[in-house]
């Protein structure tokens, strides 16, 4: 096969679905359908099984497919080497980034990076800071950038510190916590954030908190704290200056001193060789100083 018909199996495989893939190709269905033909028969099996729920990869597809994306990749790999060798950056930035900081802080150094090298293009994926970490291990991306204090052996760089803060329209002081029949609004996380909370709640209260409401995103804790509900703790990335109508009281531990959490990029060595990668890190200390400044 040559690489295009690699290429055509690979996206069938991603969207397992005839019109979606002839789109991401630009091409007809039939003439989609026309190749995949060509292809199955110069291999003597059926690839794919089709039904109106869409399609179905058979045991011999699989094999084909792995070998299609093995194709895929180390074409890519080679291109990228090439790419390091040039002066001009370009290529694909390839990122994993906590969601909580893919929604608060890297949009805007993401804007610098793009009007300064215009010619690079972005792979973007957001998730828990496990899911960060998989996707290193799995080498799928360059850098990730999680929460908390990793446990990594490649190339780290510090980004940031930010405060926690115990957020709420009524509550002004802490001591308020212990009256107020409100709940309390947490957001699921996977890394030791949640134990840091619980750890500061009973030495500050020796108790629990009455009521508890538990969501799955940050932003969905922030607003229903915004609009009233209850009272969340918030890091200070996600609450903007705008966010007036609200009361912050910082968490201090028990030296009285700001509870924080760190805010890490990492990456394999290699990654770090890539222009586009340099590139970025280059910017991404330029908005930290200019930002510290401030």
């Amino acid at each position: 096969m040559n690489f295009s018909e690699y290429q055509l199996l690979t996206v069938l495989a991603q969207e397992m679905n005839m019109r979606k893939a002839a789109e991401r190709l630009f091409v007809s269905q039939p003439a989609l359908s026309q190749r995949l033909q060509t292809i199955e028969k110069a291999w003597e099996t059926k690839i794919f099984i089709r039904s109106q729920k869409g399609l179905t990869l058979t045991p011999a597809g699989e094999e084909i497919i792995k070998l299609a994306q093995d194709v895929m990749m180390r074409e890519e790999q080679v291109r990228e080497s090439i790419q390091a060798m040039d002066r001009k950056v370009y290529g694909t930035l390839k990122i994993a980034c906590a969601t909580i900081v893919g929604q608060n802080w890297l949009p805007k150094v993401l804007k610098r990076y793009v009007n300064k090298y215009p010619q690079a293009k972005i792979s973007l994926v957001t998730g828990w800071s496990s899911d960060i970490l998989k996707a290193l291990y799995d080498d799928t991306v360059h850098i990730g950038i999680i929460r908390g204090t990793p446990d990594w052996k490649g190339v780290r760089h510090h980004l940031f510190k930010d405060h926690l803060y115990l957020v709420d329209t009524e509550m002004n002081k802490l001591e308020d916590v212990l009256k107020t029949n409100r709940p309390f609004i947490q957001f699921k996380s996977d890394s030791n954030y949640y134990q840091e909370i619980q750890n500061w709640w009973h030495h500050h209260f020796q108790s629990t908190p009455k009521q508890t409401i538990v969501v799955d995103q940050i932003e969905t804790c922030k607003q229903m704290a915004l609009n009233g509900i209850g009272y969340a703790i918030l890091p200070a990335i996600t609450i903007q200056n705008h966010d007036v109508d609200i009361f912050k009281i910082p968490l201090l531990d028990e030296h009285n001193e700001h509870l924080e959490r760190d805010t890490w990029l990492l990456g394999y060595e290699k990654s770090f060789e890539l222009q586009q990668v340099q590139a970025f890190v280059e910017v991404v200390k330029e908005y930290i100083e200019e930002t510290s400044m401030q």
